[in-house]
């Protein structure tokens, strides 16, 4: 094929452009290519961790073990800036509405059951040394804590517990804690504020290794049987409320630290 003097020209100027531009063009496709490393934002970790703690809270995590490890200084935030206290105070709020509707029956039988650490007792100060949930379960060093009898209860849980009482309800208090722990238990309660309780039901020989749903059930399903009409149940683990012979209406307290099957 012949070509032109004007076509021979046009075509050497076509083959400088791209030659020129090529570079350029490969350099952009590059850089667009690569994926920039950028660390995770404290925004987008404290957005997944919330999500997380309502995952947790609404039991859709089912047996977890430990807080992830990006979350401690979120859950350090949700305690020491309040939120905590003003979710407790919620399902306070809504618990004691609840009980005000109840039609009582004069008898002594119309009970409401509380579990005792992280809903009645605050183990806050043990867990803030022990980052927040992030590491695995001591029980030996948690039996150690316990038997220093002094954590304080929860505002909250003060208001609810003594809003139920002057309306009449008898109170139980149904807690995984050993039975060789009941005079430290007893005596921490009412140094935090708590007395008047009907029952206070602990595990005895017969109930290691049962789980605390199982235990938990066994122990209402006796009161059940002595005439106690289960009006009301407060506890801060799933396995406080479900299982059998559970109450009317259960309240479930905030506890993002741990969690007991």
């Amino acid at each position: 094929m012949a070509f032109s003097h004007n076509s021979t020209t046009w075509f050497f100027i076509l083959a400088l452009f791209t030659e020129l531009i090529s570079p350029v063009l490969s350099s952009r496709v590059s850089s667009l290519m690569k994926r920039p490393t950028i660390a995770e934002s404290r925004s987008s970790v404290d957005s997944y961790c919330e999500s997380w703690r309502l995952a947790v809270e609404a039991n859709n995590a089912i047996t977890w073990k430990v807080v992830p490890s990006k979350c401690v200084s979120y859950l350090e935030t949700y305690y020491s800036k309040g939120q905590f206290d003003k979710d407790y105070n919620v399902v306070s709020s809504y618990a004691l509405a609840f009980a005000k509707t109840v039609k009582m029956g004069g008898d002594g039988k119309d009970a409401w059951v509380f579990d005792v650490d992280e809903t009645l007792l605050s183990n806050l100060e043990y867990y803030k040394a022990n980052s927040y949930g992030a590491e695995p379960f001591n029980s030996k060093e948690f039996s150690e804590w316990v038997v220093q009898g002094t954590t304080p209860g929860y505002d909250a849980s003060l208001k609810l517990y003594k809003g139920l009482k002057k309306l009449g309800f008898t109170i139980i208090l149904l807690t995984g804690r050993d039975e060789a722990q009941r005079s430290v238990t007893e005596k921490n309660l009412k140094d935090a504020g708590y007395s008047g309780w009907d029952q206070l039901l602990l595990r005895g020989h017969e109930d290691q290794g049962k789980a605390a749903t199982l235990y938990k059930s066994e122990q209402r399903s006796r009161m059940v049987k002595k005439g106690f009409k289960l009006h009301g149940n407060t506890g801060d683990q799933w396995s406080d409320l479900q299982g059998f012979a559970v109450a009317d209406r259960s309240f479930k307290v905030p506890n993002p630290l741990y969690y007991i099957a």
